[in-house]
């Protein structure tokens, strides 16, 4: 995750409160009868090129640069 601000280009509202969406695989052998799980592994972290950002206040969810550029192109001034 960058270091830079982000605002959901979506809501347009939200500068603060996101969520970092994750993968993960995990395999698995089922019975070809029953349906139920016979073996399981460990699930494993999948890397992706770029993370997956969910805005919290409307649920979009878009790659991280979506939401840096964003903010860059309505940039927030600090008030005093």
């Amino acid at each position: 995750m960058e270091d830079k601000p982000y605002y959901c280009p979506n809501c347009r509202s939200n500068r603060v409160k996101f969520s970092l969406i994750s993968r993960t695989s995990q395999s698995f052998d089922k019975d070809a009868v029953t349906g139920s799980i016979l073996e399981t592994d460990e699930p494993v972290a999948m890397q992706a090129a770029e993370p997956d950002i969910e805005c919290r206040v409307c649920g979009f969810v878009g790659n991280e640069q979506r939401f840096v550029r964003q903010a860059e192109r309505e940039p927030r001034t600090p008030t005093l």
